[in-house]
Protein backbone atom coordinates (compact mmCIF):
# COMPACT_ATOMS: atom_id res chain seq x y z
CA UNK A 1 0.00 0.00 0.00
CA UNK A 2 2.81 2.49 0.88
CA UNK A 3 5.14 1.80 -1.76
CA UNK A 4 3.76 2.70 -5.07
CA UNK A 5 1.32 5.05 -6.60
CA UNK A 6 1.59 4.33 -10.63
CA UNK A 7 4.98 3.36 -10.88
CA UNK A 8 6.50 5.63 -8.69
CA UNK A 9 7.99 5.79 -5.21
CA UNK A 10 5.09 6.64 -2.79
CA UNK A 11 7.03 8.30 -0.48
CA UNK A 12 8.37 11.01 -2.99
CA UNK A 13 4.64 11.98 -4.01
CA UNK A 14 3.41 12.01 -0.53
CA UNK A 15 5.84 14.26 1.27
CA UNK A 16 4.78 17.05 -0.75
CA UNK A 17 1.58 17.01 1.02
CA UNK A 18 3.62 16.76 4.61
CA UNK A 19 5.36 19.71 3.12
CA UNK A 20 2.39 21.89 2.47
CA UNK A 21 -0.09 20.16 5.26
CA UNK A 22 2.24 20.43 8.55
CA UNK A 23 3.23 23.67 8.14
CA UNK A 24 0.29 24.77 7.33
CA UNK A 25 -1.63 23.68 10.58
CA UNK A 26 1.19 25.53 12.84
CA UNK A 27 0.37 28.34 11.52
CA UNK A 28 -2.95 28.67 11.22
CA UNK A 29 -3.03 26.76 15.02
CA UNK A 30 -0.54 29.66 16.27
CA UNK A 31 -2.78 32.35 14.64
CA UNK A 32 -5.83 30.53 16.57
CA UNK A 33 -3.90 30.99 19.87
CA UNK A 34 -3.02 34.43 18.64
CA UNK A 35 -5.71 36.06 17.10
CA UNK A 36 -8.72 34.82 19.15
CA UNK A 37 -11.26 37.34 17.45
CA UNK A 38 -10.41 35.33 13.81
CA UNK A 39 -11.27 31.71 15.94
CA UNK A 40 -14.92 31.51 14.17
CA UNK A 41 -13.22 32.11 10.77
CA UNK A 42 -10.19 29.84 11.32
CA UNK A 43 -12.01 26.99 13.57
CA UNK A 44 -12.87 24.59 10.46
CA UNK A 45 -9.47 24.66 8.77
CA UNK A 46 -7.12 23.83 11.67
CA UNK A 47 -10.05 20.66 12.69
CA UNK A 48 -9.71 19.66 8.97
CA UNK A 49 -5.60 20.63 9.04
CA UNK A 50 -5.26 18.69 12.74
CA UNK A 51 -6.49 15.11 11.26
CA UNK A 52 -5.23 15.78 7.55
CA UNK A 53 -1.76 16.65 8.70
CA UNK A 54 -0.45 13.79 11.42
CA UNK A 55 -2.32 11.22 8.47
CA UNK A 56 -0.30 12.59 5.59
CA UNK A 57 2.68 12.58 8.26
CA UNK A 58 2.11 8.66 9.07
CA UNK A 59 1.39 8.08 5.33
CA UNK A 60 5.30 9.74 4.72
CA UNK A 61 6.84 7.79 7.25
CA UNK A 62 5.15 4.50 6.35
CA UNK A 63 6.28 5.08 2.66
CA UNK A 64 9.67 6.22 3.48
CA UNK A 65 10.01 2.98 5.51
CA UNK A 66 9.28 1.28 2.41
CA UNK A 67 11.17 3.21 -0.06
CA UNK A 68 14.59 2.41 2.21
CA UNK A 69 13.09 -1.16 2.63
CA UNK A 70 13.23 -1.00 -1.81
CA UNK A 71 16.61 0.74 -1.78
CA UNK A 72 18.45 -1.40 0.81
CA UNK A 73 16.91 -4.41 -1.25
CA UNK A 74 18.99 -2.58 -4.10
CA UNK A 75 21.87 -2.56 -2.26
CA UNK A 76 22.39 0.85 -1.18
CA UNK A 77 25.02 1.33 1.03
CA UNK A 78 27.40 3.77 2.51
CA UNK A 79 27.10 7.64 2.36
CA UNK A 80 24.09 8.20 1.23
CA UNK A 81 22.04 5.03 3.46
CA UNK A 82 23.27 7.28 6.62
CA UNK A 83 21.77 10.10 4.61
CA UNK A 84 18.41 8.20 4.33
CA UNK A 85 18.17 7.04 7.43
CA UNK A 86 19.23 10.62 9.13
CA UNK A 87 16.28 11.80 7.01
CA UNK A 88 13.86 8.77 8.40
CA UNK A 89 14.95 9.72 11.84
CA UNK A 90 13.96 13.21 11.41
CA UNK A 91 10.62 12.53 9.73
CA UNK A 92 9.91 9.89 13.03
CA UNK A 93 10.15 13.42 15.01
CA UNK A 94 8.10 15.02 12.78
CA UNK A 95 5.43 12.40 13.33
CA UNK A 96 5.80 11.93 16.79
CA UNK A 97 5.14 16.08 17.12
CA UNK A 98 2.32 16.70 14.44
CA UNK A 99 0.23 14.38 16.02
CA UNK A 100 0.47 15.46 18.96
CA UNK A 101 -0.11 18.84 17.25
CA UNK A 102 -3.18 17.66 16.05
CA UNK A 103 -4.93 16.18 18.66
CA UNK A 104 -3.89 18.85 21.34
CA UNK A 105 -5.20 21.53 18.22
CA UNK A 106 -8.76 19.78 18.69
CA UNK A 107 -8.77 19.72 22.30
CA UNK A 108 -8.35 23.78 22.05
CA UNK A 109 -11.09 23.91 19.75
CA UNK A 110 -13.14 22.18 21.80
CA UNK A 111 -12.34 23.99 24.86
CA UNK A 112 -13.01 27.49 23.18
CA UNK A 113 -16.40 26.39 20.80
CA UNK A 114 -18.72 27.67 23.45
CA UNK A 115 -20.95 25.16 22.72
CA UNK A 116 -22.94 24.35 25.91
CA UNK A 117 -22.16 20.88 25.70
CA UNK A 118 -18.36 21.28 26.93
CA UNK A 119 -18.24 21.28 30.36
CA UNK A 120 -16.92 24.64 31.91
CA UNK A 121 -13.36 23.29 32.58
CA UNK A 122 -10.87 25.50 35.15
CA UNK A 123 -9.92 28.97 33.60
CA UNK A 124 -6.09 26.95 33.03
CA UNK A 125 -6.94 24.85 30.69
CA UNK A 126 -7.36 27.06 27.64
CA UNK A 127 -3.85 28.74 28.67
CA UNK A 128 -2.36 25.83 28.83
CA UNK A 129 -3.70 23.82 25.45
CA UNK A 130 -2.54 27.46 24.02
CA UNK A 131 0.61 27.11 25.38
CA UNK A 132 1.62 23.32 24.17
CA UNK A 133 -0.26 24.12 20.53
CA UNK A 134 2.43 26.82 20.13
CA UNK A 135 5.46 24.57 21.69
CA UNK A 136 4.03 21.85 19.14
CA UNK A 137 3.87 24.30 16.09
CA UNK A 138 7.14 25.40 16.64
CA UNK A 139 8.85 21.73 17.07
CA UNK A 140 7.01 20.94 13.80
CA UNK A 141 8.37 23.73 11.47
CA UNK A 142 11.56 23.35 12.93
CA UNK A 143 11.34 19.46 12.27
CA UNK A 144 9.11 19.68 8.74
CA UNK A 145 12.29 22.04 7.59
CA UNK A 146 15.20 19.13 8.81
CA UNK A 147 13.24 16.36 7.51
CA UNK A 148 12.82 18.12 4.16
CA UNK A 149 16.24 19.36 3.97
CA UNK A 150 17.77 15.86 4.80
CA UNK A 151 15.66 14.10 2.70
CA UNK A 152 16.46 16.66 -0.57
CA UNK A 153 20.13 16.29 0.58
CA UNK A 154 20.05 12.64 0.33
CA UNK A 155 18.71 13.17 -3.40
CA UNK A 156 20.03 17.08 -4.79
CA UNK A 157 23.02 17.28 -2.60
CA UNK A 158 25.63 15.87 -4.98
CA UNK A 159 23.70 16.23 -7.86
CA UNK A 160 25.05 19.99 -9.11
Amino acid sequence: MFEEILGLPAHVLVVHAVVVFVPLLAVLAIGYVGLPRWRHRLDWALGILAVTAPVTAFVAVKSGEAFTDALVARGYQGQILNQIFEHSRYGDILFRIVLPLGIVAILLLVVTSGHPRVPRLPNLVTPVLAVAVVALSIGALVYVYLTGHSGAEAVWGTTL
